[in-house]
């Protein structure tokens, strides 16, 4: 295994839903921490929209493992951030025997 270069500063973020006054929600994403980590692209894609296109790209991310249940341990339904950029968790797995990394399968939309 080569070694891992954690060389992204990413913001782990967490969605919240508060009251909009007017008997409803508004959704917030509230900042968890700072992981260091690793980002490979992976295979992206397109599809037309009514009004725009949206492009696709799947990402692994990888980001020192912290504990189940630690608030530093990303999970599915959170996202990461850096800058402007958004990569939306919808997978997290164990990336080597030690228990050293986790992988984050993610993905990024862009509207085109």
């Amino acid at each position: 295994m080569k070694p891992l270069r954690l060389n992204r500063r990413l913001v782990l973020e967490e969605a919240a839903r508060l009251p909009d006054g007017a008997g409803g929600y508004a959704t917030v994403w509230e900042a968890r921490g700072i992981l260091w980590a690793a980002v490979e692209a992976g295979s992206g894609r397109e599809r037309a929209g009514e009004f725009v296109t949206v492009s696709t790209v799947t990402y692994r991310i990888t980001v020192r493992a912290a504990p189940i249940g630690s608030p530093r341990r990303p999970r599915p339904e959170q996202r990461l951030r850096d800058g402007a950029r958004v990569f939306r968790i919808a997978a997290v797995a164990e990336d080597d025997p030690d228990g050293h990394y986790l992988t984050c399968f993610a993905q990024e939309e862009l509207l085109a």
